[in-house]
């Protein structure tokens, strides 16, 4: 059922520039209400973008449980998927200015009930994977060719539930199961080395079962051809990104995870992300 027609056709310079756009959305929304999580946005608008854009068959017109579902299990960077969403077609893009608002469908993690194009409500790091993980199993019980991406942060893999999503995705053979982890190295207390080191990430998963895929998280092509590659086994995108990309003065600074810029800083964001 995943098929071209249903996808977007963006070319490889088109897609680039989709996401300095949504770089700048982010900034935007996350300034104008003053309250969000910039950094953790701003590293993975590639991978969001090229899902929705060039992987999944993500045409906001056809059903729901007939689409390719996306869990965005590090649902801080919530402004990130609206910005994708909102691009995609799911909703007017003039509704991005109400993000966090009183009454707003756009609050500060994702809400599949109110959302469109939202496919799980996340929030609470580790339980995301386990719910991509159901999902890979309801459409394999289905016969369906429906698959199943995951977008996990790096502080959810010190929660024990997601390694116990990965043995399960393993046990069962998800091969619709593709996890994506967008590693930017920090967290909102400081690096992960400092915080709780992951160590190998790439011997963990291979010991768990999975296919380990390592690309630079901010190179579309790279992040394509690790979707496109062929496994019989779930697979692992280990993504190398750098937090707050694009804003000079949020790059590798974990103090930017949930601060909002100030008035003066975010007018300086978006004139280096539209430059």
């Amino acid at each position: 059922m995943s098929n071209n027609t249903e996808r977007s056709g963006m070319k490889d310079e088109e897609l680039q520039q989709l996401c300095r756009e949504i770089r700048a959305d982010i900034v935007r929304m996350i300034g104008r209400v003053k309250s969000g999580h910039p950094g953790g946005s701003l590293s993975c608008a590639e991978i969001l973008a090229t899902l929705y854009f060039r992987e999944m068959s993500a045409n906001p017109a056809t059903p729901p449980g007939q689409r390719d579902k996306c869990v965005l299990c590090k649902g801080h960077a919530a402004p990130a998927l609206y910005a994708v969403l909102a691009r995609r077609g799911y909703f007017p893009r003039e509704e991005l200015e109400t993000l966090r608002r009183l009454g707003s469908r756009l609050q500060g993690h994702p809400d599949m009930k109110k959302t469109p194009g939202v496919d799980a409500s996340t929030g609470s790091l580790g339980q995301g994977c386990s719910i991509a993980v159901g999902m890979a199993l309801g459409a394999r019980l289905k016969g369906s060719a429906q698959r199943i991406f995951a977008v996990v942060g790096d502080g959810e893999m010190q929660e024990g539930q997601f390694w116990e999503a990965m043995m399960s995705a393993a046990h069962f053979g998800l091969t619709n199961l593709t996890v994506i982890l967008d590693h930017n190295g920090l967290q909102i207390d400081g690096a992960n080395d400092d915080v709780m080191n992951l160590g190998d990430i790439r011997a963990k998963l291979l010991a768990f079962g999975f296919d380990v895929i390592e690309v630079d998280g901010h190179d579309t092509i790279q992040l394509l051809d690790a979707y496109a590659r062929k496994t019989d086994k779930p697979k692992f995108i280990l993504a190398e990104t750098v937090k707050g990309k694009g804003v000079s003065f949020m790059e590798n600074q974990a103090g930017w995870h949930g601060k909002a810029p100030s008035a003066d800083e975010t007018e300086q964001a978006l004139a280096e992300l539209e430059a």
